[in-house]
C-alpha cells in the first residue's frame, strides 16, 4: 500500500508499460539512498564517474575536448543516458526527447525517472533535425511521407530520434512497420550518415551538422532542443564549469555557426531544477 501511495504522489521512480508498474532496481536503490541521506542533511549521495552519457551531439563532443574539461563520453541514446544518470554512472546526460503531450523536450522524462533527485536540466542548443540523404537526394525523399521510396536507416529504441520518428509518422498516419529498414539500427546519427554515404541506406533521421560533416544531403523537418541533465553538485564542479565557460567564448560561437543547424542563443537556460 505504501508503494502505491508513493506512485500516486509521484514520489518514486516508476515506468508504466501496458498497464503495469515497473520499478527499475537501480533507480529505486538510488532513490532510497538519496532519501536516507537527505534526512541526515547530506545533499547528495552518488559519486558518479566523470562521464557524460546520452545522445551524441557533435558540437558538445568538440567542446568537451576543446574546453579541457576532462569529461569522458558514452553516447548510446537519450534514454540510455538518462538511465545511467539515475544509476549514478554519469555526471550528466545529453538528451533530445520530444514530449508531444507537453509540446516540450526532456522535462517530463527527467521528472519521472529522477523524481526527487538533485538534478538540473539546462539547455545546450536547438538543432535542425531532418532526413540525411545522399548528395543530390537521388531518391527525392523530401519528408516523412516519402520514406517508402527508399531503404530507411532506423535508430535504437533508446534514442531520441527513434521517439521523434514515431511521433512524426503517427502525425502523418503512417506505420513504421511498413518501412523498408536496415536490419541493424544505427547507434548514433554519425552511423546514420556513414550508412547513407556507403550506400547501405537511402535516408535516416539526423541533424544538419552531421549531414554537413559528411557532405551529404539534408531535408529539414523539425527544430529540436538538446538539453544537459546534470547532477546539481557536479554542475558547480570544475569540469562542468570548464565546459560551460568555454561555451561562452567566441571560438565556440564560430564553431557552432560553421557546423550549421544550431541556435545557441539560450545555452545555459535552466529548464528544470530538481529537488
Amino acid at each position: 500500500r505504501t508503494v502505491y501511495d508513493l506512485v500516486k504522489e509521484g514520489s518514486i521512480p516508476v515506468s508504466r508499460v501496458t498497464g503495469k508498474l515497473l520499478f527499475p532496481r537501480e533507480l529505486v536503490e538510488a532513490w532510497v539512498r538519496r532519501n536516507a541521506q537527505t534526512t541526515s542533511g547530506i545533499d547528495s549521495v552518488l559519486q558518479p564517474p566523470l562521464v557524460l552519457a546520452g545522445s551524441h551531439d557533435p558540437l558538445l563532443d568538440w567542446a568537451l575536448r576543446e574546453s579541457g574539461s576532462g569529461i569522458a563520453t558514452f553516447f548510446d541514446g537519450s534514454l540510455d543516458g538518462l538511465t545511467r544518470l539515475g544509476e549514478g554512472k554519469a555526471v550528466a546526460c545529453g538528451m533530445h526527447v520530444f514530449e508531444p503531450e507537453r509540446d516540450d523536450w526532456n522535462v517530463g522524462h527527467v521528472a519521472q525517472v529522477l523524481h526527487g533527485m538533485p538534478v538540473v536540466l539546462i539547455e545546450w542548443a536547438t538543432r535542425q533535425q531532418g532526413l540525411i540523404v545522399a548528395p543530390g537526394n537521388p531518391k527525392n525523399i523530401k519528408g516523412i511521407a516519402d520514406l517508402g521510396q527508399g531503404k530507411f536507416i532506423p535508430r535504437q529504441k533508446q534514442a531520441g530520434s527513434y521517439i521523434l520518428l514515431s511521433h512524426l509518422m503517427a502525425r502523418e498516419g503512417l506505420d513504421p512497420a511498413t518501412l523498408d529498414m536496415l536490419e541493424t539500427p544505427a547507434r548514433s546519427e554519425l552511423d546514420v550518415a556513414i550508412a547513407v554515404a556507403e550506400g547501405k541506406g537511402d535516408a535516416g533521421l539526423g541533424i544538419e551538422a552531421v549531414a554537413r560533416q559528411q557532405r551529404l544531403g539534408f531535408e529539414a523537418l523539425f527544430r529540436e532542443r538538446y538539453d544537459l541533465a546534470i547532477w546539481r553538485r557536479d554542475y558547480f564542479e570544475e569540469p562542468v564549469q570548464a565546459l560551460l565557460s568555454f561555451a561562452a567564448t567566441e571560438a565556440f560561437r564560430v564553431r557552432a555557426a560553421e557546423m550549421g543547424g544550431y541556435d545557441i542563443g539560450s545555452l545555459g537556460k535552466v529548464r528544470m531544477n530538481g529537488a
